[in-house]
């Protein structure tokens, strides 16, 4: 019993260590393309189910598109839409949004941004976190 705990903490290991390592593509940014490159979740992803939690995103872009919504998916569950707030542009540019978890138990959150640049609609690539939803 033992050594199929160790073995499954350990394959769980693992499995964290490569997915934290998700690639950002490195290429140098297109013309008005914008790239999320990290999602920053509070209370180490150990999230009460129903409550909103502000959430920073960081991200690069060519210019100041207009970010118009967050996209994101709780283990696939969704889409849910969120409104973004403070977008600061720069070398540290970065926006906020208010996460609610859906569901209890541990959880992959993916969000992605629909922005205008150039006047057409695009969408950024895709950043993930592990949460844990659990109840009150």
């Amino acid at each position: 019993m033992k050594l199929i705990l160790i073995s499954v903490l350990l394959g769980a290991t693992v499995l964290l260590a490569v997915s934290s390592c998700a690639t950002v593509p490195t290429e140098p940014l297109r013309e008005g393309e914008l790239r999320l490159l990290k999602i920053e979740v509070p209370e180490n992803g150990n999230l009460i189910v129903g409550a909103s939690y502000k959430s920073n995103i960081r991200f690069e872009a060519d210019g100041k598109p207009e970010i118009t919504r967050a996209v994101c998916f709780y283990s696939g569950n969704g889409p849910y839409y969120y409104k973004v707030e403070g977008v600061e542009y720069g070398s540290q540019a970065n926006f906020n949004v208010y996460l609610s978890p859906y569901d209890i138990g541990s959880q992959t959150l993916e969000c992605y941004t629909d922005y205008v640049s150039d006047g057409k609609r695009k969408r950024s690539n895709s950043v993930s976190s592990f949460i844990s939803g659990r109840s009150r």
